[in-house]
């Protein structure tokens, strides 16, 4: 069966390049997307020369060129911003979308190489060569190759989120090893120039090896993903456990009036009674310590106000100390601390 496919696929490769292997063909640009051959994907269409392109197309010839563009952020690409390496593919169906633009389902036919640019305007068009692949059906290496990529692919499917039990169902059925691994690596979430770098081996053993080192590294850095997410879940869990907790000890205190707040006043009120204060400035001080007792401890006020206790209770009300009235030795002590501040020093010894 195997045998008559690829006869019959030879018939229409034969009907799209003819007997020299080359084909003019109109060429569309994709952007973040690498189509490969045997590959069906949907494209959408908005610029104006891949527009241009759709509508040229004759309907009893569907064909085009597909290729990658090196940078996805290029909105307007010249020849020089694509690849020469692409898909020759067949526009299955176009749909005219709302807003203006289309979309379009492809299917990817078989490798090509752009050889010569023929046009850029109204859209591109070029020469494009038949590549073919370089197989060699002895080599008993493939089918290790080929069975070792569809264990780590089951492996892979089991922790990428966009990849279903599906997509392993379709590779299992595919047996022609250069077709499996199109079908592997063009379901990857991967970057554009590695996928292109599958696209373009035409060695299939080596395209295996390379695109069994790709499986591997997008498995790695999944499990590196798993790990790291645990890892932050793991310190919010510990950070929301440690509020709980604080906010039921703060609650504990409360009630048993040991909170912070209540200890903060109750230390205040000690060295109030310990400061020795003038009944006058006593009374200002209790009224402040009753109004403390009254305000949030989130407010602003707050922290005024327990400033100015602090302040107050910090005075030395009953410490004094012998007045010392010698004006010359005033003036040394000023000379020795101050260097310049002649008419501050001066006011100063005149108070004294």
């Amino acid at each position: 069966m195997n045998e008559i496919a690829e006869a019959t696929e030879n018939v229409e490769l034969d009907e799209i390049f003819g007997k020299n292997d080359k084909v003019a063909l109109p060429i569309m640009p994709l952007r973040n997307t690498v189509l490969f051959p045997q590959q069906v994907i949907p494209i959408y269409i908005g610029r104006e020369r891949s527009l241009n392109l759709i509508e040229d197309l004759p309907g009893d010839n569907r064909y085009i060129g597909v290729v990658a563009q090196e940078e996805g952020s290029v909105e307007e690409p010249a020849s020089g911003d694509l690849y020469s390496f692409g898909t020759v593919a067949q526009v299955l169906k176009v749909f005219d979308m709302p807003d203006g633009s289309k979309s379009a389902i492809v299917q990817g036919i078989h490798r090509m190489e752009v050889t010569d640019w023929t046009q850029e305007e109204p859209y591109f068009r070029g020469v494009l060569q038949r590549v073919d692949e370089n197989y060699n059906e002895e080599d008993i290496e493939i089918d290790a190759l080929q069975s070792n990529l569809r264990n780590i692919y089951r492996e892979l499917i089991k922790m990428a989120p966009y990849l279903t039990e599906e997509h392993m169902s379709m590779l299992s059925n595919i047996q022609h090893p250069a077709r499996l691994v199109d079908r592997a690596i063009g379901n990857l979430n991967i970057g554009n120039s590695e996928k292109q770098g599958i696209l373009e081996e035409l060695n299939v053993h080596e395209r295996l090896e390379k695109a069994t080192v790709l499986i591997n590294r997008e498995i790695q850095r999944l499990e590196l993903g798993e790990k790291i997410q645990s890892e932050v879940q793991g310190e919010i869990s510990k950070t929301q456990r440690e509020y709980y907790l604080r906010e039921q000890l703060k609650a504990i205190k409360k009630e048993l009036g040991e909170d912070d707040q209540t200890l903060e006043i109750k230390e205040i009120s000690e060295k109030i009674e310990e400061a020795e204060m003038p009944e006058e400035a006593r009374q200002v001080a209790e009224k402040e310590v009753d109004r403390l007792e009254k305000i949030p401890p989130a407010s602003p006020e707050y922290t005024v106000s327990r400033t100015y206790l602090e302040w107050l209770v910090e005075l030395p009300w009953s410490e004094s100390s012998d007045d010392n009235m010698d004006v010359k030795r005033a003036k040394e002590i000023l000379d020795e601390d101050h260097y310049g501040l002649e008419k501050v020093k001066t006011r100063i010894l005149e108070y004294l």
